[in-house]
């Protein structure tokens, strides 16, 4: 077997970036739910710019299938809405799931129903996948700002307008607006399958803080404008992952520096900079004394679940290291020469003792720039 040059195998992750560029959701030039993630970012869209940056989407792709899969199956096997649009004209997007509760779905062509209808009202779910890395921030915390405010427009869109009057969905348009009562999100480990899931029921004063939302981003006079919700590349991957990260943040002021020293202005914004530093610096002091405390508390306790959190334990085994000895023996018994290389400790330890100075060269690296900050009294 021929193993063929790398630079030869077409990348099947090309093909996958082609194909999702020709989506119709990639195509989009209105505004969309899934859009309103970032004030500035759903600001260019609005203003039609042309993205600044090509981004990897293998992530975002790799959700799309696994969306594509369950949903799928979920159709089939239940007849699930999936994969449903709804619009008024200001902004649209994709339901991935709704429910229809038993009278709802009596109004629908008898082939379409539910073959088990939401328990009690009129539901919408949204699934996302998440890694690892996220799992317990995901179960700890639920959904995002973004990911809530995202499933409001929908929920709202369905309420106030129902579903967009487009070929395929044309029966439900004719439902007319629906009255969604609860609100589904259903996380998904992409890594292991694991599911978590989180239900609440449908809040007004959301639907509207997340209309205000959009009415905001509409009513500036340029991106510009827009507030930043990120923290910018190399510090969020919102930022890493965005089309528009240059045009957003631009470059650095100086070659391979961050690129966030462009929010330094003036001597005002790095004295209040330098004010954000020293109060981090405290709440990480206060933080890790806080969590000290508690682990040598918790020493001898058993693992359990204790209130909201769950306690287990890890490591505790032996550790392994290499046997010098053994393997000299090893190296005899195979007629294998013993590497006799310098021991540049012994060797730093024996000129010291001797009271000679250790020889140094300089080298091409430097050490890493730190920062040092401290009171400053005029």
């Amino acid at each position: 077997m021929t193993a063929q040059p790398v630079d030869v195998v077409p990348s099947l992750w090309t093909a996958a970036h082609d194909v999702d560029a020709r989506r119709p959701r990639s195509l989009q030039q209105q505004l969309g739910a899934s859009d309103t993630v970032c004030e500035r970012r759903a600001a260019y869209i609005v203003a039609g710019t042309a993205p600044s940056d090509k981004t990897d989407k293998r992530a975002a792709i790799l959700g799309t299938y696994i969306h594509e899969g369950l949903l799928g199956a979920a159709r089939s096997e239940y007849r699930w809405l999936v994969e449903r649009a709804v619009s008024d004209g200001t902004i649209k997007g994709h339901i991935d799931a709704v429910q229809l509760d038993e009278a709802t779905a009596a109004r629908v062509p008898a082939r379409h129903r539910p073959l088990v209808p939401a328990e009690t009202a009129v539901t919408i779910e949204d699934v996302k996948t998440k890694s690892t890395f996220l799992w317990d921030k995901v179960r700890r915390y639920g959904p995002s700002e973004a990911e809530l405010r995202q499933v409001y427009l929908y929920a709202d869109l369905l309420r106030t307008a129902g579903f967009e009057d487009i070929p395929g969905q044309r029966y439900l348009a004719k439902l007319g607006p629906l009255p969604v009562e609860r609100i589904r999100f259903r996380f998904v480990n992409r890594d292991n399958g694991e599911e978590h899931i989180e239900e609440f029921p449908f809040d007004p004063t959301e639907a509207t803080r997340a209309r205000w939302w959009v009415q905001r981003v509409l009513e500036l006079a340029n991106p510009q404008a827009a507030r930043r919700d990120f923290d910018g590349p190399g510090l969020d991957a919102i930022c890493d992952h965005c089309q528009f990260m240059t045009a957003c943040w631009g470059l650095p002021k100086q070659p391979g520096a961050p690129v966030q020293t462009v929010l330094i202005r003036d001597d005002a914004d790095r004295a209040q900079a330098l004010a954000d530093y020293v109060r981090g610096h405290e709440l990480e002091t206060e933080g890790k004394k806080i969590k000290k405390l508690a682990r040598a508390t918790l020493d001898t306790s058993p693992p359990g679940a204790y209130g909201a959190n769950e306690l287990a334990w890890g490591g505790g085994n032996p550790k392994w290291t290499v046997d010098v000895e053994a393997m000299v023996d090893l190296h005899e018994v195979a007629a294998i020469p013993v590497p006799m290389v310098p021991d540049e400790h012994r060797m730093i330890a024996n000129l010291k003792a001797a009271g000679l100075a250790v020889p140094e060269v300089k080298t091409p690296a430097t050490t890493p720039k730190s920062i040092i900050v401290r009171p400053f009294k005029a």
